[in-house]
């Protein structure tokens, strides 16, 4: 393949996987067909690049996953001064990919599967358990619950603050999601509401 038919399967997959987010989003249960229909292509051109359903939402995990790891790759090169900072800071950065991507939390564990959920949170876990321990030394976080699984809970948290938003029964740019995060784990409300107005004073 040369190096402009190459370009061009990759502006032409870039769409497609556009195209399935976009129709995936206003209904988990659309075909291939819509979605080679909204992307403006035949659908022979979708099977060229996917397979199948399958094929297609490992596709999208893939593009978020990739898109998580860069996040928590830059998170880790990011010095804070403090684990409230920092969690606020993470929660700030992952929520625009997780607002992206909320589809796949609907499609994740019926389309995915278990394993392939833990390859895609993989980076953002450790990420957040980090900090979750650092801030359990300093003692600015509760220590009821181990790291571990509090960056668990904490993800489960998150997640259902963004399935709210995609159900339209709430509406965040993640602000309030990131305070709410902060006094999950024990951080006083008022030192949340700071620390984030910190971060986003235009907010």
């Amino acid at each position: 393949m040369t190096d402009r038919s190459s370009a061009k399967a990759h502006v032409t997959r870039a769409r497609i996987l556009e195209a399935a987010r976009r129709e995936l989003r206003r209904d988990p249960d659309c075909g291939l067909g819509d979605i080679a229909e909204a992307a403006g292509l035949a659908r022979r051109t979708l099977y060229g690049h996917f397979a199948g359903r399958a094929a297609l939402v490992h596709g999208l995990a893939a593009d978020a996953g990739e898109a998580v790891r860069r996040a928590s790759a830059t998170l880790a090169r990011t010095p804070t001064p403090d684990p409230v900072t920092a969690l606020a800071h993470f929660v700030l950065t992952l929520w625009p990919i997780g607002d992206r991507y909320r589809t796949l939390i609907a499609l994740a564990h019926r389309d995915l599967g278990p394993d392939r959920v833990d390859a895609l949170l993989g980076p953002a876990r450790d990420t957040a358990a980090g900090i979750l321990a650092d801030g359990q030394r300093q003692g600015v976080f509760h220590t009821v619950v181990p790291p571990g699984p509090l960056s668990r809970a904490l993800e489960a948290h998150v997640l259902a603050l963004l399935d709210s938003v995609g159900s339209g029964r709430w509406s965040d740019d993640g602000t309030a999601a990131a305070t709410a995060a902060l006094i999950t784990v024990g951080v006083g409300p008022d030192l949340a509401t700071t620390t984030i107005h910190r971060l986003r004073p235009s907010r």
